[in-house]
């Protein structure tokens, strides 16, 4: 960081299970999720997820039920969501750490 910047550096952690499930909330709240859905279990797939993956999360699972033609979520939409962007956001490299990995 050049100076005069940043003069701290604040490290900001992962949200626990429970701060994870208050965030689809906030996420879900327009949505109508069906009675099976469990945000719980949900925040749990997500283990490790930032607050935005979880809004692409939440959002990706609305699209799965648009794509289906209902108005209502279903659990299984955010299994797939979870399936489709977890697993991208993963497996994102960074540029230098990607060609260093060519080379090993």
């Amino acid at each position: 960081l050049r100076p005069g910047r940043f003069d701290r550096v604040i490290e900001i952690p992962m949200p626990t299970s429970a701060a994870r499930e208050a965030i689809l909330k906030i996420h879900t709240r327009g949505m109508s999720l069906d009675a099976d859905v469990d945000l719980k279990h949900i925040a749990d797939l997500a283990e490790g997820s930032s607050g935005a993956e979880l809004k692409a999360l939440s959002t990706e699972a609305g699209m799965y039920a648009i794509r289906e033609e209902r108005t209502i979520v279903y659990e299984s939409d955010f299994e797939g969501a979870a399936v489709k962007i977890l697993h991208k956001e993963r497996n994102r490299v960074s540029e230098p750490e990607g060609l260093i990995q060519q080379y090993i």
